[in-house]
């Protein structure tokens, strides 16, 4: 499976369509993951969602038309718990107040909360300490965004994941139309909104003193000009919901998706009382509903979450019937390749098969390499362990970091930092930028059980981008890793060995009936790994040294045993 966004190549898609087309690429891919700028978007690089109509700024209908003549089918996202500020739903909620018929489309916090909490003096309800601290944030404080109605009134929203406000310039202008302010007034009430603003307080906050008759009128035109960014969670306890995710589904349908990636599933059932994030029944019961209108429309759903390796949601989801995302091999393979030992990639390869998980790897991504799914967790009064140690977790963070590698953090609702949640980085330079690392990685994953996703920056042994991630806008760190490659960077690439030896390992997992046949791990010691796939016709087999990363591959069939491919380090 390839995976990028529509522009990460050239100019739109047909760039990388015209790329796929290219002799080198003859065979390699059966699937592409398209990432979300795909559609109408506005910040966090396509999954904060307008809507789900194509962008043609990027995309031709007739481009996803050549996939398919490819042989390439696609994979789409539906972003679950959020839409854009944008969207024309929220539009009309903000334009139309309590008559907006989208009201009850997105969660009112305080209606939320309502019996469950206490009204703050900032019109904010703050649920009961032991609701709150169930609450799993994404960001510093309350998951909120302030409306201001067109009545006048002031309504929080549940916003869990990015917001911005920023006003347009105050001048006196702005309060000339409010009889009885003057020139000078409206001049003097400018210059003390912008020092509130420059603040962070809150308008309603401000002691307007002897104009306080004017104070409704002046916050009215304040708020005029006012601009939200911001991804505002949907409220699934409202059929208009339930109809949106049907419609959406059935327009992904006609695009020609096969996949649909379910983002950020794991938030949308909210109760009090319980987390927001991954509660039960809820969540299967919106899972198991999402499935039968997908395969309504002949489509595959697969959920994608983030959880810790010992608090086994990734084993719930696979009972289920779900594949999952392998968020434990990134960190895995980086561990492997550094400390030259195979224990706990074997221990994640043994749960793989043992538990019959479907998943789909990667090494890097358009996200960041994972860190805290690979932790152990507390689970009913027992502390089940991870896949790697807290020191060994911590290991791999610093030599990340030490590589050029940016954290991003979770949060409390006190605003503390609880835990790294990613690393942010391309996965060349989290090895350290060593080609034979990055050669060696990527015959892992093709031996790897499941469906091997590559990020096309990987492919192309891309390093990390300081500049985009200094920049960074709404997206922040994770722009490291998502480098626009111009066609002559294509062009280049495919003169390099790192690039021509990937395509080589990627098309023969794409057309051997070997990984259509049984796995076998043949036992070694611990600084060597050695993985067999059999099949009738052909056995294929990786030997690979974790410590100077030299491997072979060889094949086996009724013309005898030949190597294929062999690096030396």
């Amino acid at each position: 499976m390839f995976n990028a966004y529509p522009d990460s190549i050239g100019r739109n898609l047909a760039d990388t369509v015209q790329m796929l087309k290219r002799p080198e690429f003859k065979e390699v891919f059966s699937l592409f993951y398209i990432l979300p700028t795909i559609f109408h978007s506005d910040l966090d690089r396509g999954f904060s969602i307008i809507n789900y109509d194509i962008n043609k700024e990027l995309v031709d209908p007739q481009n996803l038309d050549e996939l398919n003549e490819l042989g390439i089918q696609t994979k789409f996202d539906l972003v679950l718990n959020h839409l854009s500020v944008r969207s024309p739903q929220f539009v009309d909620l903000l334009q139309n107040g309590n008559d907006s018929p989208y009201r009850e489309f997105f969660i009112d916090w305080n209606e939320f909360w309502k019996g469950h909490g206490t009204m703050g003096n900032d019109g904010v309800v703050m649920p009961d300490k032991e609701h709150l601290d169930k609450l799993f944030m994404r960001k510093p404080g309350l998951p909120i965004l302030k409306l201001r109605f067109p009545d006048g009134s002031l309504k929080a929203y549940w916003n869990t994941f990015y917001q911005k406000v920023e006003f347009d310039e105050i001048t006196a202008q702005d309060f000339a139309h409010i009889k009885g302010i003057d020139q000078q007034l409206a001049s003097d009430i400018a210059h003390h909104i912008k020092i509130v603003i420059k603040s962070g307080r809150r308008l309603e906050s401000i002691d307007f003193e002897d104009i306080v008759k004017y104070k409704d009128e002046v916050i009215d035109a304040v708020y005029r000009k006012r601009e939200f960014l911001g991804q505002m969670d949907l409220n699934a306890r409202s059929e208009l919901v339930w109809d949106f995710y049907d419609e959406t589904l059935r327009k992904l349908s006609k695009y020609g998706a096969k996949i649909i990636r379910l983002d950020a599933f794991a938030y949308l059932h909210k109760d009090p009382g319980q987390a927001n994030f991954f509660n039960r029944p809820g969540t299967w019961d919106y899972l198991e509903r999402l499935r039968g209108i997908a395969q309504k429309y002949g489509l595959i759903i697969f959920p994608e979450i983030h959880a810790e390796y010992g608090a086994g949601i990734h084993e719930e989801i696979a009972q289920e019937g779900y594949p999952i995302y392998d968020f434990f091999f990134p960190g895995l393979v980086i561990n492997a390749l550094d400390q030259g030992n195979n224990a706990a990639l074997l221990h994640w390869i043994s749960d793989i098969r043992t538990r019959g998980l479907q998943t789909i790897n990667m090494l890097g991504s358009h996200d960041g390499i994972p860190v805290l799914d690979l932790k152990g967790k507390q689970v009913d009064g027992a502390y089940r362990p991870g896949l790697l140690s807290n020191e060994q977790i911590e290991a791999t963070i610093e030599h990340i970091i030490e590589r050029g590698g940016k954290t991003k953090n979770l949060y409390g609702a006190d605003g503390k930092k609880i835990d790294y949640y990613q690393v942010n980085a391309t996965f060349f330079s989290a090895l350290g930028e060593d080609e034979q690392k990055l050669r060696l990685a990527r015959a892992i994953q093709m031996f790897m059980p499941g469906v091997p996703q590559v990020w096309y920056l990987d492919l192309f042994a891309g390093t990390n981008d300081y500049a985009a991630a200094e920049r960074g806008r709404t997206a922040g760190h994770k722009e490291i890793n998502r480098t626009t490659l111009k066609i002559i960077d294509i062009e280049s690439g495919l003169k390099r060995p790192i690039v021509l030896d990937q395509l080589k390992l990627i098309r023969l997992r794409n057309v051997s009936p070997a990984f259509d046949g049984e796995m076998k791990i043949i036992e070694t010691e611990a600084h060597l790994l050695h993985i067999s796939w059999q099949h009738p016709e052909v056995t294929l087999t990786l030997k690979a040294n974790l410590c100077d990363h030299s491997f072979t591959v060889s094949q086996d069939d009724d013309a005898g045993e030949v190597v294929l491919m062999s690096f030396e380090s």
